[in-house]
């Protein structure tokens, strides 16, 4: 891999910085929303002991981002770039999740962008896990152009097995659109 998955991104309203251990409380405070995984697979993240554990996986990917409003410096969330596969050319973008006060702010949409934006120049295929449950996500998808693709059960770091949608964009559909 001749690719940063953790640069920092930003545009004109968002900021993805890369995750530090020193980041847990700032990212917890807006996890700790039972809202905000009520329809994720794993809908107790909102605990403490349970973040913590998604918060570990977070920081042993190498690609996981805090995501900051620049206008007002607030802490919106948390996403990541995971399982490069350098025999097809893809990697994965998700465990994303927003504080309650950022949804339909299309924070989401700027943020997928910069990432699409970015990786794209280094593979030809970008996946989505999505909860099966989880409408909200599989619309936003849908929106940003991915393609349903296939349902498989995802084991995530430290946390049970559950059943998510995949989803994919193309890099060249991608940049058809642009």
């Amino acid at each position: 891999m001749d690719f940063s998955v953790q640069p920092t991104l930003e545009n004109e309203n968002v900021k993805l910085i890369p995750l530090d251990q020193n980041d847990f409380e700032d990212v917890f405070a807006v996890a700790s929303d039972p809202l905000v995984w009520e329809q994720h697979p794993n809908k107790d993240r909102y605990k403490r002991e349970v973040f913590e554990n998604f918060f570990k996986g977070a920081l042993e990917s190498g690609g996981a981002f805090k995501i900051i409003k620049k206008d007002s410096g607030e802490v919106a969330g948390s996403t990541r770039f995971y399982d490069y596969n350098p025999d097809d050319n893809s990697i994965f973008i998700g465990y994303t999740f927003y504080g309650t006060k950022f949804w339909g702010s299309k924070l989401n949409p700027q943020v997928k962008k910069l990432m699409l934006d970015y990786i794209f120049q280094f593979v030809d295929k970008v996946n989505f896990h999505v909860g099966k449950d989880n409408i909200r996500s599989q619309k936003a998808m849908e929106k940003l152009g991915a393609k349903k693709v296939d349902e498989v059960n995802v084991s995530y770091a430290y946390e049970p097995e559950r059943l998510n949608v995949v989803f994919e964009i193309l890099k060249a559909d991608y940049l058809s659109k642009i």
